[in-house]
């Protein structure tokens, strides 16, 4: 194996998709859930659909930013060279109704939150004061308006609080209540159904008999579409009946977004599995030039068009598929405005090898050199497509361009985060 350079072979390439055609055929395929009306307790993590406009300034009032005294601040403006005695004429709670109205020379007791009284411009802690109620020492002079927040200086009346397409977090929930807003309008979750086609599958809580194995795809599979935002539903095993198979997936048209079928590419079940499905919809059957996963099929079937995914039985490479083709659909499913992982360059620690012909997706660490920022990467396991616990480990996907077969340790090369650690 070279260990100063890539090495490039020019025989020529088999016929395959690309992956970026590929992707671009997928991604005009995605369906978007039509705009849902949600409390803003249950909006978290959606995107939002609609210009939320303040019809209330935020605050709605003057108030105290500071336990403290309510003062017109040019009766304090020489505190800093000679302490200034008031006398105390009340005291304001926050959430106070009860109008106040101030005279020259007087200070008022505020709590923060409190609504200042008319005529005060500005809140002199307590720390500054000698902490007085009968009478106040200020000790300190406080500009116009220190201390207060003031009407309408966070939000104003006509201002977009949130806007359509941004992504409703705490702050943002915090935001929709602050400006009296019980629901909002949100993309909801697309709805992704699992299934897993084998007849030699078992569910996890049975005791597998020989030539059968425990079903991965639908529960990796399940977590990985949760992972990209969607709505799941674990459909679980379906035995290689056609009619069942048939049956199970039009059902799932009707309430769902996306369906991926594990087992249903490839061989001669994944040309059975297509054929019982032929009718719901055409199927393309292709090679994508990647790998692993390279046998893929994909539809748009029933009369919503809803597509549909036929990916490899193995574990390692259904997952590797739906990293790279159908998790950006899900992206975009949900409104996001780049639908892909966050890609970078980084520095490779170990050499690799790749299949000619096809954009290789290698397990690796993602690191970060302190000393410089650098990243590295570290590949992991070997290149067999089996290696589930090698996934596992890895943070990252090492992308390995189609016309290398070999990369060696020192070079720079594509890696796309798994983990947001790294």
């Amino acid at each position: 194996m070279a260990d100063t350079e890539s090495t490039v072979v020019t025989h020529p390439k088999a016929q395959l998709r690309s992956v970026e055609d590929h992707l671009s055929l997928l991604l005009k395929a995605a369906v978007r859930p039509r705009p849902v009306r949600v409390a803003i307790s249950e909006a978290q993590g959606l995107l939002c659909a609609e210009e939320v406009v303040a019809e209330q300034a935020l605050p709605g009032f003057d108030q105290a930013a500071v336990d403290g005294y309510a003062v017109r601040s040019v009766d304090i403006r020489t505190a800093n060279e000679e302490p200034v005695e008031m006398p105390v004429v009340g005291e304001i709670p926050a959430g106070s109704r009860q109008p106040r109205r101030l005279q020259p020379g007087q200070a008022v007791r505020v709590n923060t939150g409190a609504p200042l009284p008319t005529l005060a411009d500005a809140v002199v802690p307590i720390s500054d004061t000698d902490g007085g109620t009968a009478k106040v020492t200020v000790h300190r002079a406080v500009p116009s308006h220190g201390y207060v927040r003031r009407a309408g200086e966070d939000v104003q009346v006509g201002d977009v609080a949130v806007r359509k397409g941004d992504t409703i977090g705490p702050a943002q929930v915090g935001l929709l209540a602050a400006v009296g807003r019980s629901k909002v309008l949100v993309h909801p979750r697309p709805r992704v159904s699992i299934i897993s086609v084998g007849d030699e599958l078992v569910d996890i809580d049975r005791t597998p008999a020989v030539g059968q194995v425990y079903d991965v795809n639908s529960y990796a599979l399940a977590a990985a579409a949760r992972d990209a935002g969607a709505e799941v539903s674990r459909v679980g095993i379906v035995p290689l009946d056609p009619k069942r198979l048939r049956e199970i997936v039009e059902g799932r048209l009707l309430m769902s977004e996306v369906i991926v079928v594990a087992g249903g590419a490839g061989g001669s079940i994944g040309e059975e599995v297509q054929a019982a499905l032929a009718d719901l919809g055409d199927i393309d059957t292709t090679r994508v030039a990647m790998h692993p996963g390279s046998t893929q099929a994909f539809g748009r079937l029933g009369p919503d068009a809803v597509p549909t995914f036929l990916i490899p039985a193995n574990p390692m490479s259904a997952l590797v598929v739906f990293e790279v083709m159908v998790r950006p659909l899900i992206r975009a499913a949900r409104g996001t405005r780049y639908p892909h992982r966050r890609v970078v360059e980084a520095r490779l620690l170990s050499p690799i090898t790749s299949t000619y012909g096809r954009r290789g997706y290698l397990r690796g660490q993602l690191l970060r050199d302190e000393s410089n920022g650098e990243y590295l990467v570290q590949p992991l396991g070997t290149a067999g497509a089996h290696l589930l616990t090698s996934l596992a480990e890895a943070n990252c996907l090492i992308q390995v361009d189609e016309e290398l077969t070999e990369v060696a340790a020192g070079e720079q090369v594509k890696v796309a985060f798994l983990a947001q650690r790294a």
